[in-house]
């Protein structure tokens, strides 16, 4: 059944949000009791419900279809929609996922955030997004596309000396290896060898090339 006029309208509205992804106090401008609102369009599959206090826009021709969005997005998504899209990175494993590196679907997340906060149980699968206190502005990123939006991810430069750095968070350490080699041939080396000074993960840059090696 079609939208109505008015409901059509307030979901086009919601659906500009960045990465489409937005909490209740979010949609008050366009409902006024939003709590209420969003449980009705969830369950009609209009929103999904990927986590407690959070939602997505489904897209209209994703509508009555087993429509999900990635892990990762749905990670960036819910960091974007507390923090702002300047202020949430794709980072280790999940920027390699974006990047290409790792072609499996993970169980884990991981962003980059400006402050910390608990790691979020995603209700519409059996997936954890785990938050990471960074100075942001500190870090090399660029834009780049997901399902529900372009986000913020780290460059190849960064996103290698992260998985060298940290191998274990996102629990996916039987990927990092691989994962390491791809980026490393992609990546610009004086860049990684500058990053590396300025970050002060030199020990995390030569473990990078012994695992490419």
């Amino acid at each position: 059944m079609a939208d109505a006029p008015g409901r059509g309208r307030a979901l086009t509205q919601l659906a500009r949000l960045p990465m489409r992804t937005l909490r209740p106090a979010d949609a008050s401008a366009v409902y006024a009791q939003p709590r209420q609102q969003l449980a009705r369009l969830a369950a009609n599959g209009e929103v999904r419900h990927v986590a407690n206090g959070y939602y997505t826009v489904v897209p209209l021709d994703q509508r009555g279809t087993d429509w999900k969005p990635t892990l990762e997005a749905v990670a960036a998504g819910i960091a974007v929609a507390t923090y702002g899209p300047d202020n949430a990175v794709l980072m280790g494993v999940s920027a390699a996922r974006v990047h290409g590196a790792i072609p499996r679907a993970l169980a884990t997340a991981v962003v980059a955030i400006p402050r910390q906060r608990p790691a979020v149980n995603l209700k519409d699968r059996d997936a954890l997004v785990v938050f990471v206190k960074r100075d942001v502005d500190r870090l090399e990123v660029e834009r780049m596309p997901t399902d529900l939006g372009r986000t913020l991810v780290t460059t190849l430069e960064q996103t290698v000396l992260d998985l060298a750095h940290r191998p274990t968070l996102g629990n996916a350490r039987a990927d990092v290896p691989a994962a390491v080699h791809t980026l490393l041939a992609r990546c610009d080396r004086d860049l990684l060898d500058d990053l590396a000074t300025r970050q002060r993960l030199g020990a995390a840059r030569d473990r990078a090339v012994r695992i490419a090696a």
